[in-house]
């Protein structure tokens, strides 16, 4: 009898397999990033199909097999459903994933880095303005890169990365986005990936 482990995740991304399977990349709070598969997820008749789409925030049961992960359900949270929407928010949350994938090794809880993501795609979601979206994505992406322990003490930047993630923090952004932006790079040279 395997043990099935329940969990809140957003789906990353995720590849077909096989002729009615998929492959899915989720970033999830309880156990970090999650590669599983779901079997006839592709057929007409699936209950999962709607659910299991690309950038859902969603509810998700999993299975660990002895060589991978298996996604037995899911359900709709019926939070962040606006975000996929707007064309600009979507671009902002592939980059988002992009890095997610890039950086996330496997399966380690980091409910921190987790809750930060939630909170900003929170404010990301409810965002028009196109100066206010680079600032809200260059705080994600630094705030991703100081949990995952890569961004060092800039002092100015401590406000960004440590207190919560409010909209009023956007209007600090745009006063040091030239250092987050030169943090956020140094970063990413460093991890090498």
């Amino acid at each position: 009898m395997h043990h099935i482990y329940h969990t809140e995740g957003i789906i990353l991304g995720s590849k077909n397999y096989g002729e009615t399977g998929r492959c899915y990349s989720i970033f999830t709070r309880d156990l970090g990033m999650i590669y599983a598969s779901a079997q006839g997820v592709r057929k007409m008749s699936s209950k999962l199909r709607f659910v299991l789409q690309d950038f859902s925030y969603i509810k998700v049961d999993f299975v660990q097999g002895k060589d991978f992960w298996r996604l037995t359900s899911a359900s709709k949270t019926n939070k962040l459903e606006q975000l996929t929407k707007n064309t600009r928010t979507f671009e902002v949350l592939a980059n988002i994933s992009k890095l997610l994938k890039r950086l996330l090794a496997g399966v380690e809880k980091n409910e921190t880095l987790f809750d930060d993501l939630i909170n900003g795609l929170y404010i990301l979601e409810n965002e028009k303005k196109e100066e206010h979206l680079r600032n809200i994505e260059a705080i994600i992406v630094l705030r991703i890169l100081n949990n995952l322990g890569y961004i060092g003490g800039d002092e100015k930047l401590q406000n960004l990365i440590k207190s919560p993630f409010e909209e009023n923090i956007i209007f600090e952004a745009s006063k040091t986005r030239s250092q987050i932006l030169n943090q956020i790079n140094k970063a990413l040279k460093e991890t090498h990936l």
